[in-house]
């Protein structure tokens, strides 16, 4: 299976904000957000809604917003980050762009105190998610919560490979990677990973993290494998459960996780994980955050 980069992405088809003019919301207004059904990405990997087995794993997408604002009952600007925690399980993405334009409609609203303004901010998310969304709220006096912890696993980016990278994403890279007469269990980690919006195609990188138990997947072949993905246009959240899906199901893994990490674009960064067996995971912030 491999793809021929950014192309016309069902998405495209949605009233989305994302890759068009959109005007800024003056006043608080929820109705701006906007849902993306998870089985547009699910589908082609034989997890959408005809499938009649449960999805192979669990996780979630963490958002981080850093630019938000409101004001106090005083009339003063108040800010903060924002960390959004949408599980893997809803039905629907929140689209980026729309939630952008969603948390600059709160600088204009007055809310009384720092639970309140999770309280709306997870109010408004959960309908458009289909399932409940943690808020928490990071105010600058707790700036220490967000200090630069990098990803853990062994860096694949030294590696030497036998040419430039695939043109286009290609699982097949992974036929034949791993060894099943030798089983290990691995954390390995990736820099150097890059895809496309699909509608955009703007670039997205990502810090990438990969811990499984099973045969011994050889680490050139996988580093050239994720690194098929730098032309691939998928949002964030559907490239690592293709990931996950892909060596799961050439690589034979016994249990497996993958998590990115992905560099902040219009005061917003995502970070998924998907596992089938780490039922919780701490998602630190990369330098490039």
């Amino acid at each position: 299976m491999s793809d021929k980069g950014p192309r016309h992405d069902p998405s495209a088809d949605l009233d989305l904000p994302l890759g068009r003019s959109a005007e800024f919301p003056q006043d608080y207004d929820p109705g701006v957000l906007r849902a993306v059904p998870r089985a547009l990405g699910r589908d082609a990997l034989g997890l959408g809604a005809s499938s009649s087995s449960p999805l192979p794993f669990v996780g979630v997408d963490l958002w981080r917003a850093w630019e938000l604002s409101w004001l106090t009952p005083s009339g003063r600007p108040a800010i903060a980050v924002a960390e959004l925690a949408v599980p893997a399980s809803s039905p629907n993405l929140v689209e980026s762009k729309s939630l952008k334009l969603y948390l600059g409609s709160l600088g204009r609203r007055t809310m009384a105190d720092l639970h309140e303004v999770a309280a709306t901010i997870a109010g408004d998310l959960a309908p458009i998610a289909g399932a409940p969304v943690e808020v928490r709220v990071i105010p600058p006096r707790e700036r220490a919560a967000l200090r630069i912890v990098e990803l853990a696993g062994e860096s694949l980016d030294d590696l030497e490979l036998a040419g430039p990278p695939a043109a286009a994403l290609d699982p097949g890279l992974l036929d034949g990677a791993a060894d099943p007469s030798a089983l290990c269990d691995d954390e390995v980690v990736t820099e150097l990973f890059r895809s496309r919006c699909p509608i955009t195609g703007q670039p997205d990188w990502a810090s990438v993290r990969i811990r499984y138990r099973g045969p011994t997947i050889a680490r050139p072949a996988l580093l050239a494998y994720l690194l098929s993905f730098r032309e691939h246009g998928g949002f964030h959240e559907a490239c690592v459960e293709q990931i996950f899906c892909d060596l799961r199901d050439r690589c034979k893994t016994q249990r497996l996780t993958v998590q990115a990490c992905f560099t902040r674009r219009g005061g917003l960064d995502i970070n998924p994980w998907r596992s089938d067996f780490e039922e919780a995971l701490t998602t630190p912030r990369p330098w490039r955050s």
